[in-house]
């Protein structure tokens, strides 16, 4: 994929209200909290549930689903390496949106690839990303697999499985690790808020 911009003949139009006006309206600091792990691991389920005491607090926030995104704005993506990094290129730039709107935006996709999740870190700019590993070992996220993906991949009916028949790349220097298969999801909530409060990412209201 390309980075180049196709369009001629466009101006960059600056807004008149800033991310740092939205900040100071919501009593929050805007950031991505890019939620990456094994499907099956937990990532959604954390992700709702951080949202939910966010919301809870006052915070302006959104999820932006794996699985919902590629029922709309995705949905001409496949699972190829090339349509992974397109996929996550483009919630790159939804999420760095969100940011500017003032939102906490919580990402939860696989995003198998280190590079791919850096370019999302890039986009999203300076402070603005929070790099969240919900990390589970293969054999629980089995277990745990409700619509039976596994199984069809190791059949081989699924292609390009992450964790099976495609890589999945750890983060290296993740700003979170949570670890689903060996602590309750409260435990992994309450970790992604404490790191919030001691960033002063919430909180700066009080």
């Amino acid at each position: 994929m390309t980075d180049s911009v196709k369009s001629k003949n466009i101006t960059w139009h600056h807004a008149s209200i800033t991310k740092d006006d939205r900040e100071r309206l919501n009593g929050h600091r805007a950031v991505v909290l890019w939620f990456t792990g094994l499907s099956g691991s937990g990532k959604s389920t954390l992700a709702h549930a951080v949202e939910v005491a966010l919301f809870e607090m006052g915070c302006r926030t959104y999820v932006l689903d794996g699985d919902n995104i590629r029922h709309g704005l995705n949905k001409d993506l496949g699972f190829s390496p090339e349509d992974r990094e397109e996929n996550i290129r483009r919630i790159g730039e939804v999420a760095h949106l969100f940011v500017e709107a003032g939102v906490i935006a919580m990402t939860a996709f696989i995003s198998p690839y280190r590079a791919d999740r850096d370019k999302a870190r890039q986009i999203a700019g300076d402070g603005n990303f929070i790099e969240v590993y919900v990390k589970c070992n293969v054999e629980t996220c089995e277990k745990r697999d409700v619509k039976g993906l596994y199984q069809k991949a190791r059949a081989g009916l699924i292609p390009e499985f992450t964790g099976i028949s495609a890589p999945y790349e750890e983060p290296l220097r993740p700003e979170i690790v949570v670890d689903t298969a060996a602590e309750p999801l409260e435990t992994s909530a309450q970790k992604v808020l404490t790191y919030l409060r001691e960033q002063g990412i919430i909180g700066i209201a009080d």
